[in-house]
């Protein structure tokens, strides 16, 4: 029975301890031969370009920011190259975060070096690898719309605070709003407090502007004068 071709892999991991320890669990597999490593921008850019990996295997440190900035640098080298992202953050947003910029699949850090071998193979063929437990995570992260911050603060008004909006518009103080909505100046108070809270503005005149900018109130107009009171 022929055995499947070695697959060539690249290696990007910032701490030469880690990178050697990997190495020599890949060789040794048999399945898996270490082209090349990087640790930098850089050094990934000439061995994407020199060795032409069949994989690119990413080691993802810390909270991920350089090296999700290294996952593009691949991409736009070598558009053909299969990335897998190892990392020992459960985090969901993070994984989905890597295989939107380009990764092929992710594999964490506890896992066994026959699970690695196994998702490296896969990748290369083309497949997308992630474990069960990831899955769910990262559908859901991706299958999620986009929520507008602003749609929230609004959405979190009460009727109360909404009619409170709409007098303050009306150009009415504390009391005649109490007055008005027949409850005290105190509560009236209370609602504003919670609303400059919800909707992030310091005073009346940054409320009055947000509302009208964001249809929660009309602009004020300007009373005219009476023909009884014209000159």
């Amino acid at each position: 029975m022929n055995q499947p071709p070695v697959v060539r892999v690249g290696l990007i991991e910032g701490h030469v301890l880690l990178r050697e320890a990997v190495r020599v669990l890949l060789n040794e597999s048999g399945q898996i031969q270490v082209v090349a490593e990087a640790g930098e921008g850089a050094d990934v850019a000439g061995m994407l370009k020199q060795h032409r990996p069949d994989v690119v295997l990413l080691v993802l440190d810390g909270t991920g920011e350089r090296e999700f900035s290294l996952l593009s640098l691949v991409s736009d080298i070598a558009d053909q190259t299969n990335v897998l992202v190892v990392t020992a953050h459960h985090d969901s947003a993070l994984h989905t975060q890597a295989i939107e910029l380009g990764a092929r699949g992710v594999v964490m850090l506890n896992q066994s070096a026959q699970v690695l071998v196994k998702a490296i193979r896969k990748v290369c063929e083309g497949e997308v690898w992630l474990d069960r437990s990831l899955l769910g995570g990262v559908l859901d992260k991706m299958t999620q719309p986009d929520v507008d911050p602003e749609k929230e603060r609004i959405a979190s008004l009460t009727d109360k605070e909404r009619a409170v909006i709409s007098l303050i518009a009306e150009g009415l103080k504390n009391k005649q709003i109490s007055q008005r909505l027949f409850i005290s100046e105190s509560t009236v108070t209370h609602h504003l407090s919670s609303i400059f809270a919800k909707l992030d503005v310091s005073d009346r005149l940054e409320l009055l502007i947000y509302a009208v900018s964001h249809d929660l109130a009309k602009m004020p107009q300007k009373k005219l004068p009476t023909p009884a009171n014209r000159q």
